[in-house]
């Protein structure tokens, strides 16, 4: 990790009607960092990771990706950027090899590209005898790492994970946080949303919201030193009761 901000927000915002989802969240997240974004669902994690990966444009403030301005350069961000969302990752009618070739195309790998990259992506993931099954068929684990994998194809910059890890048991969503961990050792930027508190320990550092605000940003360590918990449960707890009596 490098003392290089490759996310910026200033203020950033987004309302829909009168309804605040984002209310002027300011932060920065540095190269090669594990960023935890937390909070309870209807927090507007989802809504802020939407703005900063150039799928939804903000009411105001400012932010950049990688470089690129999130209002001006939304298409840029969507090539510099890997993205992979609990809801739609991968296609399940389809097969292994054939989700790899696709999102291959669409990120713009050539053909030779997407065939050592097929290659690679099955024998690190112990599925070359799986390549012609359905995606649909695979158990969650595998479907989880498999998106994880190809949101990194094109070796982007950034990768965003919207919640990856939902739904699937405590012993693969630690193995899912290794394939997380060996990304940003190779320097890869890991902003990930997620509701698990626990999972908030494996980040270098974690922002959490509540009610569209950030309510507190440091590392998970200096989180519950300042608020006296002994887990970040507790750090969340605590917080949420603050602020709804604020």
């Amino acid at each position: 990790m490098t003392h290089e901000p490759v996310i910026i927000a200033r203020q950033l915002t987004k309302r829909f009607g009168p309804f605040t989802a984002v209310d002027a969240i300011s932060f920065e997240v540095e190269k090669g960092e594990i960023f935890g974004f937390l909070g309870a669902n209807g927090a507007g994690k989802t809504t802020a990771m939407r703005m900063l990966t150039g799928l939804l444009t903000p009411t105001s403030g400012q932010a950049s990706v990688a470089g690129f301005d999130v209002f001006r350069s939304a298409e840029q961000i969507k090539r510099h950027i890997g993205y992979m969302s609990q809801r739609f990752s991968l296609y399940e009618d389809l097969t292994v090899k054939e989700n790899i070739r696709l999102f291959g195309t669409i990120y713009g790998l050539t053909q030779r590209q997407i065939g050592d990259k097929t290659f690679q992506l099955l024998r690190k993931l112990g599925l070359s005898d799986e390549a012609k099954q359905q995606v649909g068929a695979l158990p969650l684990g595998w479907k989880q790492k498999l998106a994880f994998s190809i949101a990194l194809i094109h070796e982007p910059k950034i990768v965003f994970l919207d919640e990856p890890t939902g739904g699937v048991d405590p012993v693969t969503r630690r193995q899912f946080w290794e394939l997380i961990y060996q990304a940003a050792h190779e320097g890869v930027t890991v902003f990930v949303t997620t509701h698990y508190m626990d999972e908030s320990e494996y980040c270098h550092r974690v922002s959490i919201m509540v009610d569209g605000r950030i309510a507190a940003l440091d590392t998970p360590r200096q989180l519950k030193l300042t608020y006296e918990a002994d887990s970040m449960d507790e750090v969340f707890v605590k917080l949420a009761r603050t602020t709804s009596l604020s």
